[in-house]
């Protein structure tokens, strides 16, 4: 029997209701592990109270510009797109919100249980990063299935839920650029000055910039990567389900619930990836045990016992990486048997299934190439720290050319996978409409088993501040290195994150301009147009201006965090023996008060640039625009993220006791080449697959606004 769409978006909600049941139960779990001593909770309370202050205040700014942009669409276009642009906006900033309140609990946890062991302090780490990725998917889901039966499920009403996409991506934006500049700023302060300067070491409590670095890294890397995360996965359903209610096909229908169903058996992937690295250990007479029960759930966990990750305390940085690579894998497996039902009960062509494998495929390959140019165990993260030897000049080049280089794979994974969806969806259907819905289908593919693989992303940052909390402690040198053990891997597994996010981007955007194009009733393009190539150029021109507003941003935040911290070491007795107490608030008020003013800045060109292109060029130039940054946002995003990965694990290499290890002339130029990345890899890299996104979602909500142009001839 087939499922009817409608049975399709209740499993998708009732699913995401499950999913909130897991964080509900992950978060009692994590915070209940031991929190350590009175110092690390001390320091653990300070990070708390600046992660929870700064993220108050940029969502009240955030709260300002949603009110406007409201307003603006219940005027010119309807209050229904305007309700899904808040509820959008609403849920995005709630799963970024859950993210970080764990996360500045569970780094202190994590130094405990590093104190027990490197397993240990893997496992509260992670167990924290997946209540981040089970809460953006889950929340995602939940928004969005609700508000379709709020709509009474007609296709013709699904433009609404552009709103929901366009809430997400702009709450995305301003959380990306805002924590990637306030993180940042006081992450090359205190390195600067810190490091290079003083010679003292990371995290080390006399920094007064070490309290703003840390609580960089939970507003930047957890709350802004979470909306970040939040809004592609919201973007893939949303794309592919309006390409489907487009195809005007009898079982167009079915297009539509497939996505969402997809997504839906997604979480159940996620639960078991996260299990393959959280779930208990038993040694043989347990596992003998549970299969002698004889029952199917019993059977279920021995089978799933056999494939845990069993890391030791000798394990390497890469039994690390293959435990986690492992739970991603297994999460693949599982998406892909189990969406194979959910296209036949759909009652779909098997092409569609295919198109899902191609997008898994992908998303795996896009995070191997990612993890081959930035983990320090390859050869172009080598070369780099190889080229510390000579300075930080041949540092930067070096880092350069291996970002560069780096965008070869992914494009070429990218454009391959485009091909080979957009064949299988003709063959399927035999409509190019129908090739484009197999693109956006692979997006929702790649972005399927999200909940884990934003888990390895999430927990790198807890493990960062873990590693601060354990130096500002003074716990035995052994707990730190097990940190930094893990706090290295999570450098690459941030920058694998950040190749799925913008892998699926390119995806998501490609269907969103298909479906802004249907909207405006645009049948082809010319590129000679005489609007088409300004429209190009202005596109391919927007990634730059934006990456230079956001780069300039964190340069002067950082220049005002060196000369406060400077300040305090002159000023401030003591300070540099020890014996004085630097005042932390004060470089946490800057990376404040410089992120809040400088985000905006940035954050509104990529919404009113797409609206002025539109309506003084033509919806024409608009598409142009739009395929212009597209193209040049992508490889821009992957070299700078590339870059920045790279550049930081090659210091993280040499501070292993490589070419003279921490203090010496190799480390100093690593560590300058680690603080020109900062800013690539953090702020304006993964802010870019947004700027895409949020364009391209913007034009197709605004579409039926866009005409020949004001200016056109």
């Amino acid at each position: 029997m087939l499922l009817s769409t409608s049975a399709s978006i209740v499993i998708a909600l009732v699913m995401g209701m499950a999913g909130v049941g897991f964080v509900v139960w992950q978060l009692k779990r994590v915070l209940a592990y031991d929190q350590g001593d009175d110092t690390m909770q001390a320091i653990g309370a300070a990070i708390q109270e600046g992660a929870s202050a700064f993220l108050a205040r940029e969502y009240r700014v955030i709260a300002i510009f949603v009110a406007i942009v409201a307003t603006v669409i219940t005027v010119f276009l309807q209050w229904q797109t305007a309700f899904c642009f808040i509820t959008g906006a609403v849920a995005s900033a709630g799963a970024g919100y859950l993210g970080m309140y764990v996360a500045v609990r569970a780094n202190t946890r994590t130094a405990a249980a590093a104190s027990r062991g490197l397993h240990e302090g893997l496992r509260v780490a992670f167990s924290s990063g997946a209540i981040m990725g089970m809460s953006v998917i889950s929340f995602s889901l939940i928004g969005m299935t609700l508000l379709y039966f709020f709509f009474n499920g007609e296709p013709n009403q699904l433009v609404y839920l552009t709103g929901f996409g366009f809430g997400a991506s702009s709450i995305a934006l301003f959380a990306r650029v805002g924590g990637g500049i306030y993180t940042k700023a006081a992450d090359v302060g205190a390195d600067l000055v810190g490091k290079v300067e003083k010679g003292i070491p990371e995290d080390d409590p006399r920094n007064p910039a070490v309290i703003a670095d840390n609580v960089g890294d939970n507003v930047g890397d957890v709350a802004g990567m979470g909306a970040d995360l939040f809004e592609s996965y919201s973007g893939s359903i949303i794309a592919a389900a309006t390409l489907g209610a487009a195809l005007g096909k009898a079982d167009s229908i079915a297009f539509i619930g497939l996505p969402f169903l997809v997504a839906a058996v997604g979480i159940v992937s996620s639960l078991f990836g996260i299990y393959m690295v959280t779930g208990k250990e038993r040694d043989e007479s347990e596992l003998a045990a549970l299969i002698a029960n004889n029952t199917p759930i019993s059977k279920a966990l021995y089978f799933l016992n056999k494939y845990v990750s069993k890391i030791n305390e000798n394990a390497s940085l890469e039994d690390l990486l293959n435990a986690l690579r492992r739970s991603v894998w297994g999460a693949s497996a599982v998406i892909l048997g189990l969406s194979l039902f959910a296209v036949l009960l759909s009652g779909l062509h098997f092409n569609y299934w295919l198109v899902i494998l191609v997008g898994l495929v992908a998303g795996n390959a896009i995070a191997y190439a990612t993890e081959y140019y930035t983990s320090y165990t390859e050869k172009p993260t080598l070369a780099i720290a190889k080229a510390t030897q000579t300075g930080a000049a041949t540092t930067i080049i070096q880092g350069f050319a291996v970002g560069m280089l780096s965008t070869a794979l992914p494009v070429l994974i990218t454009a391959l996978a485009i091909l080979l969806s957009i064949w299988l969806g003709f063959k399927a259907d035999g409509s190019l409409s129908a090739g484009l819905y197999a693109v956006a289908l692979a997006g929702v593919g790649m972005l399927s088993t999200l909940g884990v693989t934003l888990a390895t992303d999430a927990y790198g940052p807890v493990a960062d501040n873990a590693g601060g909390i354990a130096e500002m402690s003074h716990l035995p040198k052994e707990v730190r290195h097990r940190t930094d053990a893990l706090d290295s891997l999570g450098n690459t597994t941030a920058a694998t994150g950040k190749g799925f996010a913008i892998g699926s981007a390119v995806l998501t955007a490609l269907a969103l301009i298909a479906a802004y194009m249907t909207a405006t009733k645009i049948e082809d393009l010319n590129l000679l147009g005489p609007s088409m190539l300004p429209g190009l150029l202005i596109g391919a021109m927007m990634p730059y201006l934006f990456s230079a507003l956001t780069m300039m941003a964190v340069g002067k935040a950082a220049h005002e965090i060196v000369l406060e911290v400077r300040r305090q070491f002159h000023e401030i007795p003591g300070l540099m023996e020890g014996t004085g107490k630097p005042d932390y608030k004060t470089c946490v008020g800057i990376s404040t008060e410089s992120a809040l003013r400088e985000m905006i800045i940035p954050g509104s060109l990529a919404v009113i640039v797409p609206i002025l292109v539109g309506h003084l060029l033509g919806k024409e130039a608009l598409a142009g625009l739009l395929v212009g940054t597209l193209l040049s946002g992508f490889l821009l995003a992957v070299m700078m993220a590339n870059a920045g990965g790279a550049w930081d694990n090659a210091k993280k290499y040499i501070e292993t006791g490589e070419y003279g290890g921490k203090g010496s002339d190799a480390h100093k130029a690593a560590v300058v080449g680690d603080t020109v990345g900062d800013p690539f890899k953090d702020t304006s890299g993964p802010s870019l697959n947004i700027l895409i996104k949020l364009m391209t979602i913007v034009s197709l909500v605004f579409a039926g606004s866009f005409g020949s142009g004001w200016l056109s001839f």
